[in-house]
């Protein structure tokens, strides 16, 4: 019996939201269920309104205690029923999780930038990566990476606005409908099936590794050597920013149980400014966890920006890499991979919960594809800074770092990297 969830703003579309009601149910078939949740800025009364404005704001406001919406800025409005919508969601998700006939199977919203950015907010807030989410948006062709962060949202562009019913919009709604109605669907028996076959097989392992172009040999090896002799799934992260994030917050929610970090590229961005930055919280959370994690300094040799034209004029005298026609990669100078390896000892020192489960491990023969020997990226004198600041930093600290000396995408290197993961993960051989 799929249970969806349709948060919206009642007060400015709400004959939209209906009609997106009346399309859901008839997609979802009989047993289909629409809980329909008012987020909007005024209370609004009709009888399909499952959860009212006036409930969320006086039941589920934040613990600082209840605002009066009326007297609010649009912005603070959106954040406060952000909090109000999470704490309620919060509940009616994690009651669904110890009773199945309360069970959620999915939530969709629809409506122009406001509403977007609210029911994003509550979603990425609440809701479990794999859990279907669906928004339809005025703005969704446009950058919705604000939007979508490391979540799995799916945008569909509503082409006009949600601001009265016309052919086009009635079209999209009912695909929506659909879309949503399909997707919970195959969630739930997903979940069923989950059940079904978890019984008497082998458990296998989570582990959570991060890729680049430049680290795919690497990674590859890593996955198919793993997979292949060990009761390991791998889950393998691009490391676009979205993706280092991503990988952490997989950590968070328990689904991965083991990280190799092989990649860890998206801090030279955080440092230097590039459009792949995962944010100053990476490392964090694989560290806080305790899980088996070990760290490598995958292409920390580049900083990367968009087509050449993109990249910063106080950086146009550097050297400069045409990585494809959308990506410029910046070789990292020895002060920033100094900057690089100190952010990374800084996370390890403070952040580790169990020093015994992490390891450093340093490719001294090249950190990426191209920065090898003869590479457009070989710099002596910022890998060393990058090793040096790291080995000098951690001595002492009770976490081990390792000097290799091959390469990161040297086969040896790959296999060497991952039995050290399998050794903290206390693995034996299928």
């Amino acid at each position: 019996m799929p249970h969806i969830i349709l948060l919206g703003t009642c007060d400015t579309k709400l004959n939209e939201l209906l009609y997106l009601r009346s399309r859901i149910l008839e997609s979802g078939g009989n047993d289909c269920r629409v809980t329909l949740v008012d987020v909007g800025r005024s209370p609004v009364e009709h009888e399909d309104i499952t959860v009212t404005q006036q409930a969320l704001t006086s039941k589920y406001a934040p613990k600082e205690g209840t605002k009066n919406v009326s007297e609010l800025s649009r912005g603070d409005v959106i954040k406060y029923m952000i909090e109000c919508t999470s704490n309620w969601l919060k509940q009616a998700y994690h009651d669904g999780l110890s009773d199945p006939s309360k069970a959620l199977h999915g939530i969709i919203n629809a409506g122009g930038t406001g509403g977007t950015s609210l029911s994003a907010g509550v979603m990425r807030a609440v809701l479990p990566i794999g859990f279907p989410k669906l928004i339809v948006s005025t703005n969704a062709s446009g950058d919705v990476g604000p939007v979508v962060g490391e979540t799995d949202i799916t945008m569909m562009y509503s082409v006009c606005d949600v601001a009265g019913l016309n052919y086009l919009l009635r079209r999209i709604l009912s695909n929506a409908a659909g879309a949503i109605a399909g997707m919970t669907q195959a969630y739930e028996r997903s979940l069923a099936d989950t059940g079904k076959h978890s019984g008497g097989e082998e458990q296998k392992k989570r582990v959570g590794l991060t890729m680049f172009g430049v680290t795919t040999p690497c990674v590859d090896k890593i996955r198919q050597y793993l997979e292949e002799y060990y009761p390991i799934e791998c889950f393998v992260f691009h490391c676009t920013g979205a993706g280092g994030r991503a990988m952490e917050r997989l950590v968070k929610e328990g689904v991965l149980e083991a990280a190799l970090d092989v990649t860890t590229t998206e801090i030279c961005d955080q440092l230097c400014g590039g459009v792949m930055d995962a944010g100053p919280y990476r490392l964090e959370a694989p560290l806080k966890a305790g899980i088996p994690y070990v760290i490598s300094v995958g292409a920390t040799d580049m900083v990367n920006f968009g087509p050449p034209a993109t990249v910063p004029e106080r950086y146009k005298d550097r050297k400069l890499y045409e990585h494809n026609p959308t990506v410029t990669l910046m070789r990292t100078s020895a002060d920033e991979c100094a900057a690089v390896g100190s952010f990374i000892v800084d996370k390890v020192k403070s952040c580790a919960a169990d020093k015994k489960m992490v390891q450093l491990v340093l490719p001294m023969g090249g950190v990426s594809m191209i920065a090898t020997p003869g590479g457009p990226f070989h710099d002596v004198e910022a890998d060393k800074a990058l090793f040096s600041t790291i080995k000098q930093g951690l001595e002492g600290a009770g976490v081990p770092v390792f000097e290799d000396s091959r390469a990161v995408n040297d086969e040896g290197f790959a296999i060497a990297i991952a039995e050290r993961l399998v050794r903290l993960m206390d693995l034996e051989e299928h």
